[in-house]
């Protein structure tokens, strides 16, 4: 688990393809925006969030560590999208003693929204992303996101378009200042939306059928039967 604070912006040193999938080597510093993610209590087999992904150390160093990636991963994530040079947001998983100073992250990105608005506001940048469709639900005014593994709130929400603002502190220790007006960001919504969804739906979550049609699941009807409305 991940508490969606920036520790460090890396760069992306090098993917090499391993049969169908790619094998990352993450730089821990980046002279631009931070003096590197101290690896020093980093062990092999340890979660690294990288953009937001949850990656797995199988080898490292002082200033770099490798991992493996999926198939998957690249389907799901931008990381199909790095190229050497990367700018990518760093933070290691949290320990029982860490500062709580964002929300829960899983590392396990949900879907990939696109950067529609960018522009100053005051000295924060205010940006708008459009969230896939199937995400809207779980997203609420107030309610936390994390974008490229920052854990960030959505000021205001018009359907699945969501409105940030960055104060200046966030925009220097991260890698914000690679989105742009079409980008793409790696998006994961609080994961006690989704559980509190699948709760809702009782013993119909055992129900056979495809993972859309369990989702949606929960209807007026569903939440009448088990107590959250009263149409008396």
């Amino acid at each position: 688990m991940f508490t969606g604070i920036i520790e460090s912006v890396g760069l992306v040193r090098a993917i090499t393809p391993q049969g169908g999938d790619v094998r990352v080597t993450i730089q821990t510093a980046n002279s631009q925006k931070s003096a590197g993610l101290s690896m020093g209590d980093v062990h092999l087999g340890d979660s690294i969030a990288t953009n937001g992904i949850c990656l797995t150390v199988i080898d490292m160093a002082a200033d770099y560590f490798v991992a493996d990636v999926s198939s998957e991963t690249l389907r799901r994530t931008t990381l199909g999208q790095w190229k050497t040079g990367t700018q990518v947001n760093l933070e290691k998983a949290l320990l029982p003693t860490t500062r709580l100073g964002g929300h829960l992250v899983s590392g396990h990105v949900d879907g990939l929204g696109e950067v529609i608005v960018h522009r100053q506001d005051a000295r924060s940048l205010y940006y708008e992303v459009r969230a896939p469709r199937e995400l809207a639900r779980y997203l609420a005014e107030k309610g936390s996101i994390t974008v490229d593994g920052i854990s960030l709130t959505i000021n205001h929400l018009n359907g699945a378009v969501l409105s940030l603002n960055l104060v200046p502190h966030t925009a220097k220790h991260t890698n914000i200042d690679d989105w742009k007006v079409g980008s793409l960001v790696n998006l994961e919504v609080d994961v006690l939306a989704r559980y509190l969804e699948r709760l809702m739906l009782g013993d119909r979550a055992a129900d056979t059928g495809s993972p859309s049609e369990s989702r949606h699941g929960v209807t007026l009807a569903l939440l009448e039967e088990n107590g959250f409305l009263n149409r008396r």
